[in-house]
């Protein structure tokens, strides 16, 4: 890992540690918002003026424990990120950052994140340990997830059912949260996530850079990310149906929808520097946008409007055994 270079002006010290943050990657924490909404759509007797402060506050949880990830991710990657075009111009990199200072910076953040926790929750502070948590077993050897072919994409996409949880008991529910949910939210990350190494991949193009700078990418090819990428839609849309057949069949209706924002997100990873490899760059790009926004919206009127049509359009028509 390389040192922090003398005679580098304090502010560009200071300006290097604050990027260790990566504040710009907070949209990923967008993810806790349908955790917070669907227990509030099966309990509507908990919405109240009380539960703002304890969401401004469970955010700002998730936030600093995302931070934490995103410290160590920097310092444990910093050998490899040289090889990338982009990424070597971080600040571990460069040799701005002061390494004691970092680690303590790295454990700082997990304690302040998970003191805000336990002000809300056991429940709420359990799963951002395990949030925290994830990001080491990501991160750090000799288990180093990311290293490990489709484990990588596994391991860190489930950080998606975890925000999930997160936003879930923001809520004071006793509600249980379906496995199918989360089932299909861990596969939604894994499907963004494989895309993203898919980008990553194709846009290095030598074989052996792409080795030095991923070692997973020793194994992988474009056909066989791809190939997982198919793996990754087609279950996470099993588990949504799954999910709303018993929960909520009204979702039904944002199906077209859904799939037009995976479509477009599909696309975008074709392009040259693609902004599925900077998830911060995302917002630049207008179809999508308008894709999530209009998914976004729909998926947030069907959780609270009743259509009984639909109970009886999907009403089962074969005979139940027994009967």
């Amino acid at each position: 890992m390389p040192e922090a270079h003398p005679g580098i002006r304090w502010q560009d010290r200071v300006w290097g540690h604050l990027e260790l943050l990566r504040l710009d990657h907070g949209t990923k924490n967008l993810f806790v918002i349908p955790g917070i909404l669907i227990p509030l759509s099966f309990r509507r007797d908990l919405i109240a003026w009380d539960l703002v402060p304890r969401i401004l506050l469970g955010f700002l949880a998730v936030t600093l424990i995302a931070s934490s990830n995103y410290v160590i991710n920097e310092l444990m990657d910093a050998p490899y990120d040289r090889f990338h075009s982009v990424k070597s111009s971080r600040p571990t990199v460069r040799g701005v950052i002061i390494l004691p200072a970092a680690y303590a910076q790295w454990l700082g953040l997990m304690v302040v994140g998970l003191w805000i926790g336990v002000q809300l929750s056991v429940y709420f502070t359990i799963v951002l340990a395990a949030l925290w948590i994830m990001g080491c077993i990501y991160n750090l050897p000799p288990v180093r997830t990311k290293d490990v072919p489709y484990v990588d994409v596994l391991s860190e996409s489930i950080n998606n059912p975890l925000r999930l949880l997160l936003g879930w008991y923001m809520v004071p529910t006793t509600l249980i949260a379906p496995a199918s949910l989360l089932l299909s939210y861990w596969m939604t990350g894994a499907y963004f996530m494989a895309l993203k190494r898919f980008s990553e991949y194709r846009e290095i193009a030598d074989a052996a850079v792409a080795g030095a700078y991923r070692r997973s990418f020793r194994f992988y090819s474009e056909r066989n990310l791809l190939v997982s990428v198919v793996f990754y839609a087609a279950t996470s849309m099993l588990f949504f149906g799954a999910f709303l057949i018993r929960y909520r069949m009204e979702l039904v209706l944002t199906f077209p929808l859904i799939a037009w924002v995976m479509t477009v997100y599909f696309l975008i990873a074709f392009k040259k520097n693609s902004p599925v490899q900077h998830p911060e760059k995302l917002h630049r790009e207008p179809m999508l946008v308008v894709a999530v926004v209009l998914c976004a919206v729909g998926m947030g009127l069907f959780l609270w409007v009743d259509v009984p049509a639909l109970q009886m359009i999907f009403a089962p028509t074969l005979p139940v055994a027994g009967r």
